[in-house]
């Protein structure tokens, strides 16, 4: 705790923070009702200064380091996110309306963290200006005082009725130094009964009246090019930080709208309209922030950005058996000695069929069996067929799959073999995303099985020669992060991601491999739609089996 020393022993040390605890509780029993009772003017704080903490928006589960160089008498600020991955620039002493710069890494199809500037100047409608960090206290008044992280605080609060929402902004100053502790804004939305926001910026640094160095307000020695793509996201790209202390929201409304022309989105209601506007607003700002993040990979608004995170879990549907699950070993030494390309990608010579949406159905595991049998079936036969994911919806029951409510891809061959073989989605009918009637016995089986392959599990070096080799790959993923859900390109690496084979709840498909920047990675085609990542697909960095994908491949042996 801060004024403890290093030195002191642990029972020194507990007899201090309980003296801690008492002076504190002795402050809030003698003092609230003093601060309560006679009017004073609300907190300001100094028009120069340096600042640091940490943006928490407990809805996207996010927790984000800021750093902030405030100029207010020469129109200029400065904000750092994680501890300067990324930086922007606020100028309003440049050109009438200012100039807003952004210092960021870059990634795109073609390059990974790259460092980048971008600028916009600032219009008539739309000026540039310092950016501060504190909110207007304005229509501030004292509620009482309150233990902020051990600090004695005194609690400011402005509560604003707009309609059916009640927005409460509360700043807590310590009652010592007046310096700020924290800033949280709660909202409730009596429409749908609930807070439907909340954000928390904690102030762990306020050094005022600083003198900055000469060069800290420009991006140094990069070149600065225009912003691609313009837009309503502009107030959260250029400068985040307008969002939470000035309460501009009206980017989410445009962007919601937006995002409902574009996926053709309807709500029954009022009521689950402003439900997942809510959504929308909490998986842009995770987006954002995760973009600030300098990560490998970059995220997007897609269409799943108003989706909850359990309606998230409903795509994810593979079911893994704990038990062995039968099929052939796979043989690395037989291709001892064989040339394996450093790069691979099947969709280069045809062997693999468009992107698919699964929608709100946990039929992954059929996208996967599906696209490694068609792959199959090309490298023998040089012919592409379009395989039915329905018909083993509706029909592999029996083997323990259970239909939009998930399955495995050894159980469906099991059912192939059995039935002797699955047949094409023009004789079976369009993908249904949901439970059908098995119409098994009434269509012809097109693709017979002899058996299938279980590659070597966790070895990257066999799942590398069997892509090369036999043709994509069934895989399981650990899919159960958010990041995923919102990947648009790069490679992507996920710490928290796991390998084991119960992490795994999600099946795809291994078309190829290769390396970006010196990162290597595994090809991969989802089955979100191609509104998803890069047209459909991801690459999946092959750090420490990231997400598993060498956990549990396997490949059919056509008949």
């Amino acid at each position: 705790m801060e004024g403890l020393s290093f030195g002191l022993s642990l029972f020194e040390r507990a007899k201090a923070v309980e003296d801690q605890r008492r002076i504190a509780a002795w402050y809030i029993s003698h003092a609230a009702s003093a601060v309560v009772k006679f009017k004073v003017d609300p907190p300001t704080f100094s028009t120069s200064y340096k600042a640091s903490g940490f943006l928490r928006l407990p809805y996207a589960e996010i927790v984000e380091p800021f750093d902030v160089f405030y100029d207010g008498p020469n129109k200029r600020s400065r904000i750092d996110y994680y501890n300067g991955l990324t930086k922007t620039f606020q100028r309003g002493d440049i050109g009438s309306y200012g100039v807003s710069y952004k210092v960021a890494f870059m990634t795109t199809d073609s390059v990974n963290n790259k460092l980048s500037c971008f600028l916009v100047n600032g219009t008539q409608d739309a000026p540039f200006g310092p950016q501060t960090i504190f909110p207007d206290t304005t229509g501030f008044t004292v509620v009482g005082v309150d233990i902020i992280d051990g600090q004695a605080c005194e609690k400011w609060q402005e509560v604003i009725v707009n309609g059916e929402k009640t927005s409460t902004y509360t700043l807590w100053v310590n009652s010592a130094t007046l310096k700020p502790v924290r800033y949280e804004m709660m909202g409730y939305d009596s429409l749908l009964g609930s807070h439907y926001d909340k954000y928390i910026l904690d102030y762990t640094d306020y050094q005022p009246e600083t003198i900055f160095p000469d060069g800290i307000f420009t991006p140094g020695n990069i070149s600065c090019t225009g912003f691609p793509g313009p837009g309503a996201d502009h107030y959260i790209t250029l400068n985040p930080m307008q969002e939470f202390v000035h309460h501009i929201d009206e980017h989410t409304k445009t962007m919601f709208m937006q995002f409902k022309e574009k996926h053709s989105k309807k709500y029954v209601h009022k009521e689950e309209h402003a439900n997942r506007e809510n959504i929308f607003r909490q998986n842009i700002r995770y987006i954002n922030s995760k973009n600030r993040a300098g990560l490998p990979y970059q995220m997007s608004i897609n269409h799943l950005a108003d989706r909850s995170d359990s309606e998230l879990k409903m795509l994810r549907g593979f079911r893994r058996t704990k038990n062995y699950p039968g099929g052939l070993p796979f043989n690395k030494t037989e291709f001892a000695g064989m040339q394996i390309p450093d790069q691979f990608d099947w969709r280069l010579y045809g062997a693999v069929t468009p992107v698919k949406d699964q929608a709100v159905c946990g039929s992954c595991w059929s996208f996967g069996t599906t696209g490694t049998i068609e792959g199959a079936y090309f490298v023998k036969t040089k012919k592409l067929l379009r395989l039915s994911q329905q018909e083993l919806i509706d029909c592999s029951w029996g083997e323990g799959n259970n239909g939009c409510d998930g399955g495995e891809d050894f159980r469906s061959y099991d059912w192939i073999m059995k039935k002797g073989g699955i047949t094409t989605e023009d004789q079976y009918g369009q993908y249904l995303a949901v439970d059908g009637n098995c119409k098994a016995n009434l269509v012809k089986p097109e693709v017979q099985l002899s058996g299938y392959v279980n590659v070597t599990p966790y070895d990257q070096d066999a799942l590398r020669i069997a892509i090369a080799t036999k043709g994509p790959i069934s895989v399981g993923i650990d899919a159960a992060h958010k990041s995923l859900s919102f990947y648009a390109n790069g490679v992507y690496y996920e710490p928290a991601c796991g390998n084991k084979p119960d992490d795994l709840d999600h099946a795809v498909l291994a078309v190829g491999y290769g390396t970006l920047d010196g990162e290597p990675y595994w090809l991969v085609k989802n089955s979100w739609s191609t509104y998803w990542g890069n047209d459909g697909y991801v690459l999946m960095s092959q750090k420490d089996n990231n997400c598993g994908v060498a956990t549990s491949p396997t490949y059919p042996i056509i008949a």
